[in-house]
């Protein structure tokens, strides 16, 4: 309850510019009442739909603690809590692979795709993290963005033209419908995190350009996280109804 408080205290002293602290207040408070409407939902669905409902309360419960962690840690430093972030992202993004691996599953999905679609995530984000936090001199962001970006293309192919796709066809309705916005997601929305490796990654890089517009890099990944973390469970929440 005392630490409750005192994210509460911190919020009421932040400065009226502080548009990153914020975004990492608001982006707390939106995961956890997010985490709570899908958790308390969970019984009004079949047992076929829970472990997916239960999933998307996972993925934004343990970004509500990390964006705790974070506003704390942007409040008393003034640094971009890049480490708690990949800590986050390295257990959330696996399970929104999941969520196609479950949502597809009643259409043929194997654990193969998966575990396939977790690899490449894995991969797309620890190659992240060494271009944003560990070679960040030289080339090494330009080289480890590039692995990293080539990971999230695989992902993007997998379930736009891949396996995953022709499932979702051959299963139709709702099924077909829920998995193509989950795509656009996949495809729009986590195209942010791109757009903010390079905002943080810019100085000398090819792609300096884009720290031109004055771009802050925790704000885009905020937005990012907030959309596609809460997005994801409300696209998995509506087919559970469609299919009741």
């Amino acid at each position: 309850m005392e630490n409750f408080l005192s994210v509460i205290l911190e919020a009421k002293k932040m400065a009226a510019t502080d548009y990153v602290g914020f975004t990492f207040f608001v982006g707390c408070m939106a995961m956890m009442a997010a985490s709570a409407f899908f958790f308390l939902s969970m019984n009004s669905f079949d047992s076929k739909w829970r472990t997916s409902i239960l999933i998307s309360g996972l993925i934004t419960f343990i970004a509500a603690v990390h964006y705790w962690y974070m506003r704390d840690y942007w409040a008393n430093f003034g640094e971009s809590p890049t480490f708690f972030r990949y800590v986050d992202w390295v257990l959330t993004v696996p399970l929104m692979c999941v969520e196609f691996y479950l949502i597809l599953r009643a259409a043929g999905a194997t654990k193969s795709l998966m575990w396939k679609l977790i690899f490449l995530s894995v991969v797309m984000l620890v190659t992240g993290y060494f271009g944003e936090a560990v070679y960040t001199d030289g080339s090494g962001p330009t080289i480890w963005g590039l692995i990293s970006g080539i990971a999230y293309f695989v992902i993007v192919y997998e379930i736009w033209m891949g396996g995953a796709a022709k499932l979702a066809q051959s299963a139709g309705g709702s099924v077909e419908k829920a998995h193509k916005t989950l795509c656009w997601f996949v495809l729009v929305g986590w195209a942010i995190y791109p757009i903010g490796y390079m905002a943080g990654t810019a100085d000398g890089q090819w792609y300096s350009f884009v720290g031109d517009f004055g771009l802050n890099m925790d704000v885009i990944y905020n937005i990012g996280d907030a959309i596609n973390k809460i997005g994801f469970g409300l696209v998995v929440y509506q087919l559970a109804v469609d299919s009741k």
